[in-house]
């Protein structure tokens, strides 16, 4: 058996982008949870992006109306 490790995403921040001081391993992991931290050091709130999927479409959607 391979010994693997869980990998973190390569778009967690080692750094505060507003101020430059370096998050905790503890920060990044809620970071990379939550997606919004508040930086302690100079309360910049960090929020990143979430991708949005396109919704799937609905049945009343490809109904067409005869008239």
């Amino acid at each position: 058996m391979e010994n693997s490790k869980p990998e973190m995403s390569k778009d967690i921040l080692e750094n505060c982008p507003h101020c430059g001081h370096k998050l905790s391993p503890w920060q990044q992991v809620l970071l990379s949870v939550d997606r919004v931290l508040t930086c302690k050091n100079c309360w910049y709130r960090i929020i990143l992006d979430v991708p949005v999927k396109p919704e799937p479409d609905s049945p009343d959607k490809n109904k067409k109306t005869k008239g």
